[in-house]
């Protein structure tokens, strides 16, 4: 089998990247190192194994004709894009380009030459908005959705907001069209809140990882003021460590025929929910310290409540996540203590 995988050297194309090479398929490796801790993951790889590396850009559709003719993959993750919900309100040409056109010049290029590939899509449950219609309650450590006991399904209806849910929308259903019209194998991922090894977490993107950080600054004496958070904390997500979404992308692959076409919410669902408060409680009983911070006002269209209703992938592949969100942590703890 021969694994094209573009933004193959961000936090999860290094970790599928790795597991290919592990796996003993030929791995060709699409990126152009902008993000930050790309450069190590690509190092990190080169020690793990051999495999071409393009140094490209997905807005160039020269550069991607270039990586799926000289290739020719069997399975292509499409990973490469831009993440952060603030990027996109501060840059949304960039945005839209990296997203949308990086999609469409993917898509077309598996289309003219090699349109018997299989193609994952790696999008976000961004694409169903803020959320705001749903009834929310308040407790002391989080928001409740009593109307969605196990989280929400695919059946919720799309709402495109920000320049980010705009652009990844957009190619989330440019997938599922080109599955419908060129008989492509698409699989469309919403991803919830994703966490692991190789994430090189920021403010703006991949939070877990970024609080973790925090907390471990607070405890060594580097941190000597509170920390910031937006809202009220209380905002909830269902969490899911790399392993786990490692396994959903193979167990995917190997089912092709029953999900090509199709799109799947996937996170923890319900049992590995955390709002931003539950998981300061985690670490201030794991580490012993006081995890201080002040309130910032809400992002613009943050959900006060998203969790992935996951029963659509156990009945279609059988994939149901196997790492609860405690050892995840700590695992991502671990991690983050040896860099």
């Amino acid at each position: 089998m021969k694994y094209l995988i573009t933004g193959g050297c961000g936090f999860l194309g290094s970790n599928l990247a790795a597991e290919v090479l592990k796996k003993g398929d030929e791995l060709f490796v699409f990126d152009n190192l902008y993000r930050t801790g790309s450069e190590s993951n690509l190092k990190w790889l080169m020690e793990l194994g051999k495999f071409k590396f393009y140094k490209s850009d997905i807005r160039s559709y020269n550069d991607v004709e270039f990586a799926i003719r000289d290739s020719m993959p069997d399975v292509i993750f499409h990973l490469a894009g831009q993440v952060a919900m603030t990027t996109s309100l501060e840059n949304p040409r960039f945005d839209f380009e990296v997203n949308v056109i990086g999609g469409n010049n993917l898509l077309e290029s598996v289309r003219k030459f090699c349109s018997n590939a299989i193609v994952t899509y790696s999008s976000t449950n961004k694409v169903y908005g803020d959320l705001d219609w749903v009834k929310f309650y308040e407790n002391s450590t989080r928001y409740e959705i009593p109307d969605f006991p196990y989280g929400f399904d695919e059946n919720v209806p799309l709402n495109f907001q920000s320049p980010y849910g705009c652009s990844k929308g957009a190619t989330d259903q440019y997938m599922l069209d080109y599955a419908n019209m060129f008989d492509i194998r698409t699989v469309v991922f919403r991803h919830s809140s994703i966490f692991g090894g190789r994430q090189f977490a920021t403010a703006d993107q991949g939070w877990i990882g970024w609080f973790i950080q925090q907390a471990l600054d607070i405890k060594s004496g580097k941190l000597k003021k509170p920390f910031t958070i937006s809202g009220s904390g209380k905002q909830v997500r269902d969490v899911l460590f790399a392993e786990d979404l490692i396994r959903c992308y193979f167990s995917a692959i190997q089912n092709i025929e029953n999900v090509k076409g199709k799109v799947f919410n996937i996170g923890g669902g319900f049992s590995n929910s955390l709002s931003l408060l539950e998981l300061f409680s985690l670490l201030e009983e794991k580490m012993g310290i006081q995890m201080n911070y002040e309130n910032l006002p809400w992002r613009i269209s943050d959900q006060k409540v998203f969790i992935a209703n996951i029963s659509k992938s156990k009945k279609i592949f059988n994939w149901t996540p196997l790492i609860n969100k405690e050892k995840g942590i700590d695992m991502m703890i671990e991690w983050i203590s040896s860099l």
